[in-house]
């Protein structure tokens, strides 16, 4: 599985470990993020990641 980077603060998404403060169980995928889902630094949404 792909990382995601946050452009504006360069958070990195690893989907081996999820976003346990966000409620993403680890191995959880980008692409099967929540819509609502945002970054856990910045707060922006998905579409301000790109895959590394």
């Amino acid at each position: 599985m792909k990382k995601y980077v946050c452009e504006p603060c360069g958070y990195v998404y690893d989907p081996e470990q999820g976003d346990p403060d966000g409620g993403i169980a680890p191995g959880t995928a980008f692409e099967d993020l929540p819509d609502d889902w945002v970054c856990p630094i910045c707060g922006v949404g998905k579409e301000d990641f790109k895959a590394m």
